[in-house]
């Protein structure tokens, strides 16, 4: 015996007696801690037990030596730091152990197993390195109980079942893993077991080629997973478990170093299950698969020609794709369903067979930087109640949509680019949408509108599409500072009895009308420009209405404007040029034109003052080129004259001292316009009001007229009024109430935001409504427009003092607060009178006694509405009017004949049998 490492002996093992032992366990049994035993090749048939720090070794290499078991298991390993080298093991039964490690931190190097698995169970720390395991039956290796591992180079193949099995508390650090021609799963983790693998390729599985159970925590690098004939990659939960927290969210470029990222995998950090720079191709099934609570983050992976879906996600996992992309999926390329919280940034989704993203139930997905291209159906289809945010992205080349949005789901997209979509580059059908910044090219339409909601269109551009934008049937929306350019059709199409609002949009070069309104549409279009359309600038269908202010259609090629029978526009401030006829009416069309002006327009038919085909009338068109500068034409619509104004308001019955108030700011505002003129800074003071007052006491006509005071004052260049409400403010989901309220705000600028009910944007005992951050967005705007936009809040008063306690910001801004006081009974009686008036009626001599114990005997509880009840009460009266003198015109004569008919006193005067029972005309 010849010693080895300070002493210990080198012991020789041949079958035939050639060397010191006939059997390899009694050469174990004489060799002493440190011994190397060298084995002639042959077949040992005995069981082995490893004990202590031995080498044993094949002496002439690999496959030379083989150990096949007596009964039971071939090799058993309970301690020491032993080495085998080179052996072939041979289990008896394939559903048994061929080797079992108990404990101990034993090296296998260049064995061969077959017949049965590898068990490691226990505190066993074993290393396999260029091993083969083979011909095994329902498991190829089992790592369990609290073992550690380590797998470098091994090949497991041709096993009737799973090909690595690590459970319960085990970690194994894996290296160089082929894993092929197995019938279960390539890998199985589950438990809260933990590992890291590295290089590894499985291939040619009948179930996953990597599944990952309950809380496993493996990470997979630089891997290649393939030839599945199910998933790629399958994550699950035990029922009632959670998902972990999902890591910060990175930039695509930020990597983790692969030290880090294993040593998250075997220390089992929150970090879910991490695939980094793996391959997962031609599965059967889903490339990856998450179903549960579970967290699975990929990063610069590619999931290439799945059987299924890309990548799915469901039953509330969370998913985290980072430069990862997905291609030739037989289903869609990304799925996810359930309350599945999924997050693409970078990387992209191509060549899908289905749609490129479709996320349904309550799903929360968000798409950053990448791109989703060559889809067979849409890019981005939303449904169920799915939330998603699309920021930053490209959606191009679709037989289908660019992006959908149905049922209840809601999509936030912005500064993303959809081209070459095959129907709609962008379609609501059902759903929600906020857009920002975004650019719409190449598409049958560019944006279609089709829901209950009204969705926000901000800063976007649409070029090159069929129709441009269209509003379907009964759809409303917010279409701000939107650019249409180049449509093959209609620039902007509102649909019958939609209530859109447009607001410093621009419309240019469509072969069809710029702007349609169809039947019965009431859009509200501002600060809209309508230039070189094939067709007409504005086509106003039949029934159609709305309101055009500021608005300019320029270079049509038919009439600039055309409308049809019954319809009735209101068109305010507009400009019509550069088109060879300006106005096309038809039968029973009835616009209103309110201070347009006309320029180069060779046959112009718009009314002239005084006359036309509206209840308003034009100012006069301007000359042609060439005119005299400063003719009337060219004059602007006469300023409203302050003393007008002010017997205006004083003609008001009531409210004495809102009328006091009003006048005295006017003096104030007069100083204010006086001192700058000569030079002199302004005193402090806020032109924003409060107006606390009950329902129906004139908060609205003060407001109005307040605006038209300013505008006489010089302090408002257009003192109109723009009404809104919680619900024109506030949004329904995050994200969308700054934006509609600036779009309201917008649309006030150079006039007066009159807010009614403002206390509604501070609910009772909801701190996080989104009416904060409205009012949060209204601070910041009166601040920056200060000097453009008078903000006027009314309300109840009781109500109005906790709403200006609801932001700091607001009790410096509103320091003055007019209050409306409740109309008297004879107050009451003056204002029906003034509606008789209004409508050439009068009130018999009777008649205002009458009323005023009719008002003295309403109770004035919370349904009394002053001037509204007021308004109410005449028109019942009107009502009744009218029945009595049909009744009248009825009954026989004296003479037996008919009725008399009514004379002229009769069909006007109100009398007090007219005045319905107390509580019957409404409040």
């Amino acid at each position: 015996m010849i010693g080895r490492s300070g002493g210990a002996a080198a012991l020789r093992v041949g079958a035939r007696g050639w060397g010191g032992h006939r059997t390899i366990g009694s050469a174990l049994r004489a060799a002493s801690p440190g011994s190397v035993v060298t084995v002639q090749p042959g077949t040992y048939t005995e069981n082995l037990t490893l004990d202590r720090d031995v080498t044993l070794v094949a002496e002439q290499g690999p496959g030379t030596v083989q150990l096949v078991a007596a009964r039971g298991t071939p090799l058993t390993v309970v301690g020491g730091a032993g080495e085998l080298r080179g052996l072939a093991v041979r289990g008896l039964d394939p559903d048994q152990p061929a080797v079992t490690v108990a404990g101990g931190t034993v090296l296998l190097d260049g064995c061969d197993i077959a017949g049965g698995r590898v068990e490691v169970t226990g505190t066993a720390a074993p290393t396999l390195r260029d091993c083969r395991v083979h011909g095994a039956g329902t498991l190829g290796l089992r790592l369990g109980g609290d073992s550690r591992a380590v797998l470098e180079r091994v090949t497991v193949t041709d096993i009737e079942g799973t090909g690595l099995l690590v459970e319960h508390g085990a970690e194994a650090m894996v290296t160089g893993l082929s894993v092929s021609a197995v019938t279960g799963y390539g890998v199985l983790m589950r438990g809260p077991a933990r590992g890291s693998f590295t290089d590894c390729e499985l291939a040619g599985t009948a179930a996953a080629a990597f599944r990952a159970e309950d809380d496993a925590r493996p990470v997979l690098r630089s891997c290649r997973l393939t030839d599945s004939a199910a998933q790629g990659v399958l994550v699950t939960a035990a029922a009632g478990t959670s998902a972990p927290a999902a890591p910060p969210a990175e930039s695509p470029d930020s990597g983790t170093s692969a030290g880090s990222e294993d040593a998250a995998g075997a220390a089992g950090s929150a970090a879910g299950v991490l695939l980094h720079d793996c391959e997962i191709s031609r599965s059967g099934g889903a490339g990856v698969q998450a179903a549960g609570p579970v967290l699975v983050t990929l990063r610069d992976c590619r999931v290439d020609e799945s059987g299924g879906v890309g990548v799915l996600a469901a039953e509330g996992a969370t998913l985290r794709l980072d430069a990862t992309t997905v291609g030739d999926s037989a289903d869609s390329g990304l799925a996810a369903g359930g309350d599945a919280d999924v997050e693409m940034r970078g990387g992209g989704i191509a060549r899908s067979r289905a749609n490129g993203v479709f996320a349904t139930d309550e799903t929360r997905l968000t798409l950053a930087d990448c791109a989703v291209t060559d889809s067979a159906f849409t890019a981005v289809h939303l449904a169920g109640s799915a939330r998603a945010t699309v920021r930053g992205c490209e959606l191009r080349g679709t037989a289908q949509h660019g992006a959908r949005v149905t049922e209840r789901a809601l999509l936030t997209l912005s500064d993303s680019r959809i081209s070459a979509a095959d129907l709609t580059g962008l379609a609501v059908d059902g759903g929600d949408l906020t857009a920002h910044g975004c650019r719409v090219t190449g598409a049958g339409t560019g944006i279609s509108l089709t829901t209950e909601h009204r969705p926000l269109i901000d800063g976007c551009e649409i070029e090159d599409c069929g129709t441009g934008l269209e509003v379907t049937a009964g759809t409303g929306g917010l279409i701000v500072n939107v650019q249409v350019r180049g449509s093959r059709s209609a620039g902007v199409f509102l649909g019958e009895r939609s209530t859109a609002w447009l607001d410093g949009c621009e419309i240019t070069d469509t072969k069809g009308s710029g702007l349609v309104l169809w039947n019965g549409a009431r859009p509200r279009v501002a600060a809209t420009r309508v230039l070189r359309t094939a067709k007409n600038g504005l086509y106003v269908a039949e029934s159609a209405a709305g309101v055009l202010a500021d608005c300019e259609i320029a270079a049509t090629e038919y009439p600039a404007v055309y409308v049809g029978r019954g319809a009735t526009p209101v068109l305010r401030r507009c400009l019509i040029r550069d088109a060879d006829e300006d106005l096309k009416l038809a039968d029973g069309a009835a616009p209103v034109f309110e201070a347009c002006r006309v320029e180069a327009v060779k046959d112009s038919t718009l009314p002239e003052s005084g006359s036309g085909a509206g209840p308003a009338a034009a100012v006069p068109q301007s000359p042609p080129a060439g005119g005299a500068p400063g003719s009337a034409a060219e004059t602007a619509p006469a300023v409203e004259s302050l003393a007008d104004l002010l017997a205006e308001l004083r003609a008001l019955i009531g409210l004495e001292r809102v009328k006091q108030d009003v006048e005295t700011l006017v003096k104030l505002m007069q100083l204010v316009r006086r001192r700058t003129e000569a030079g002199l800074p302004p005193p402090p003071l806020s032109r924003h009001l409060v107006f606390a007052g009950n329902s129906g006491t004139g908060k609205t006509t003060v407001a109005r007229l307040y605006g038209r005071l300013l505008a006489a004052l010089g302090l408002l260049s257009r003192g109109h009024l723009v009404e809104a409400d919680r619900g024109s403010l506030v949004g329904e989901y995050v994200g969308h109430t700054a934006p509609k309220t600036t779009a309201i705000f917008r649309q006030a600028v150079g006039g007066v935001l009159f807010i009614d009910e403002a206390y509604a944007l501070v609910p009772h005992g909801q701190g996080s409504d989104f009416g904060l951050e409205a009012i949060s967005t209204l601070v910041k705007l009166m601040e920056d427009h200060r000097e453009d936009v008078v903000v006027i809040v009314a309300g109840y008063p009781d109500e109005m003092s906790r709403f200006v306690d609801a932001n700091p910001g607001l009790a410096s801004r509103f320091t003055r607060t007019l209050l409306f006081d409740d109309y008297s009974s004879q107050e009451l009686v003056g204002i029906v009178a003034n509606h008789a008036e209004q409508h050439k009626y009068e009130l018999g001599e009777e008649t205002p006694a009458a009323l005023a114990g009719y008002f003295d005997s309403v109770e004035r509880d919370e349904r009394f509405g002053n001037g509204r009840t007021a308004r109410q009460l005449f028109q019942r009266m009107t009502e009744r009017h009218a029945a009595r003198l049909a009744d009248h015109a009825a009954l026989p004569s004296a003479a037996g004949g008919a009725g008399s008919e009514p004379d002229d006193d009769d069909l006007v005067t109100l009398l007090p049998e007219d005045i319905p029972a107390s509580g019957t005309a409404g409040a």
